[in-house]
């Protein structure tokens, strides 16, 4: 099963961490890890190109461990546009996930944290 948990503070969401397979299939044919690695990597891509701002990430392909931290997404952030798009932009992810998880239930574990950042 992958685990996925969502940071956030004061309502901005400004990372998260994924672990483990999904075990929906065999590799190169579990539709669940190839929607998370897709999703995954197209915010990630989205943070650093569409909005120029720094990903702080770091992804272990054998152990399947992700984690993403978006220092623009937080409260202190000065550019307040990036913040809300950034922010916005792991929200929809969230949200696209915990659809996936009604489906997928035994495959996905999708939760959410609010968490100060120091």
């Amino acid at each position: 099963m992958t685990r996925v948990v969502f940071y956030k503070t004061n309502g901005y969401y400004y990372g998260f961490e994924e672990q483990g397979h999904a075990g929906y299939a065999s590799e190169g044919e579990d539709i669940v890890c190839s929607a998370l690695s897709a999703m995954t990597m197209l915010v990630i891509n989205a943070i650093e190109v569409s909005f120029e701002s720094t990903a702080d990430y770091t992804i272990d392909e054998e152990t399947a461990a992700i984690r993403l931290f978006a220092p623009a997404a937080l409260p202190e952030a000065n550019d307040e546009r990036k913040r809300y798009a950034i922010s916005g932009l792991i929200k929809a992810y969230y949200c696209q996930l915990c659809e996936l998880e009604e489906e997928y239930h035994k495959y996905l574990s999708v939760t959410e944290v609010e968490r100060t950042v120091r």
